[in-house]
């Protein structure tokens, strides 16, 4: 098949590309060459459990030697941290990576955000490809340059933007997912709907089994507008200094309960969803979201499955991590709110009786 390319043009770097195919694993070497011309080394950062799955086509795609093995580190938000960080970096540093090398790294957010930071650090910037390895990697945080790792008080509050060179989709490798998984990804996919696509929330209503199946001719038209969507907005604002700021629909209340939870809980995903919902409640309350919209959002949601419980946890710490969000600015809370399905509206004006709407709603 041939690849749908995406670009995003930016002031900070030249043009990122995105290349969306099956099998585009096993085509690797050429890609990276062309995205990144004059590389000295590739550098492959994954997890042990990705790379198990995915390291042997991986490897062949690449071209790698024997003696060209990955580094490897703990997945998973709570290894999302500056120690972990380190761990890259010592590698990188005790192998002589020099500038011109290129990291490549392989795997769903957790690790592409953390390789991504090790990337825009070492030796001040060195070259980036993402090959993202899940829905939520696929269609939302291998796009757009957000790097980083997490503090304990709250999530991706250490960071940078740096921007890939080449990000490449390949949706054959959705097949190892777990269902969980592949539901965590989906519920970003919803989010994409709400902010900027009535159609494409309206195919997530119609194709939710097929999607929730990993079928691939469902899965592939919403990864693709998915990415274009993203490719759009951060071409139009890299440093979310306006647009950008929509993406962030269900991750106040999302990161908040991720942080208080000690990313042991919940997958990102699952607490983008309960984040949406929490955001709906408080738009119906604010009278901006029409209730048959909240409706038709609560029950996608609730159709793609459960989530996991929460209703154990204290609304005054769910609270109090809202306001160490990074989307707080001189102590003014950015809240996305969404306005009909397709758009959304940035609100400076979300008071805490408001949240506590939303956190009701959750049934804090």
């Amino acid at each position: 098949m041939t690849p749908t390319v995406l670009e995003v043009h930016t002031r900070s770097t030249q043009v990122s590309r995105i290349l969306i195919a099956p099998g585009l694993l096993g085509t690797l070497d050429a890609l990276v060459r062309e995205a990144c011309p004059g590389a000295s080394r590739l550098v492959v950062v994954s997890s042990p459990t990705v790379w198990r799955l995915h390291g042997a086509t991986v490897r062949e795609g690449l071209g790698l030697a024997a003696e060209d093995e990955p580094v490897l580190v703990n997945d998973g938000e709570k290894a999302k941290t500056m120690a972990t960080l380190g761990k890259v970096h010592d590698a990188l540093v005790t192998r002589g990576i020099d500038r011109k090398a290129v990291l490549v790294v392989v795997g769903g957010g957790v690790i592409g955000d953390l390789a991504g930071f090790a990337a825009a650090s070492y030796l001040r910037g060195i070259r980036l490809v993402h090959v993202p390895t899940t829905v939520v990697a696929q269609t939302d945080s291998a796009i757009g340059g957000k790097v980083g790792v997490n503090h304990r008080l709250g999530k991706n509050l250490l960071g940078a933007f740096h921007q890939p060179a080449l990000v490449a989709v390949d949706p054959v490798v959705l097949g190892t997912l777990s269902r969980r998984e592949l539901r965590a990804g989906l519920y970003e996919v919803v989010k994409y709907g709400v902010i900027a696509s009535a159609p494409l929330f309206a195919r997530c209503q119609q194709t939710m089994d097929a999607l929730l199946d990993g079928q691939p001719d469902a899965l592939l038209p919403v990864i693709t507008e998915c990415c274009a969507i993203k490719a759009d907005v951060v071409t139009k604002d890299e440093r979310e200094d306006g647009l950008r700021k929509i993406l962030n629909f269900g991750h106040t209340i999302g990161h908040a309960l991720e942080a208080v939870t000690q990313y042991r809980l919940l997958r990102h995903g699952e607490a983008v969803a309960y984040g949406m919902k929490a955001a709906s409640a408080i738009a119906v309350a604010r009278g901006t979201w029409p209730r048959e919209a909240h409706d038709a959002l609560i029950a996608l949601l609730e159709a793609m499955g459960p989530l996991p419980a929460i209703t154990h946890l204290d609304a005054d710490d769910v609270l109090e991590a809202t306001r160490r969000d990074k989307k707080v600015v001189a102590g003014t809370l950015h809240f996305v709110l969404p306005t009909r399905i397709g758009e959304t509206t940035i609100a400076t004006d979300v008071d805490e009786a408001q949240v506590r709407v939303g956190l009701t709603a959750l049934g804090l």
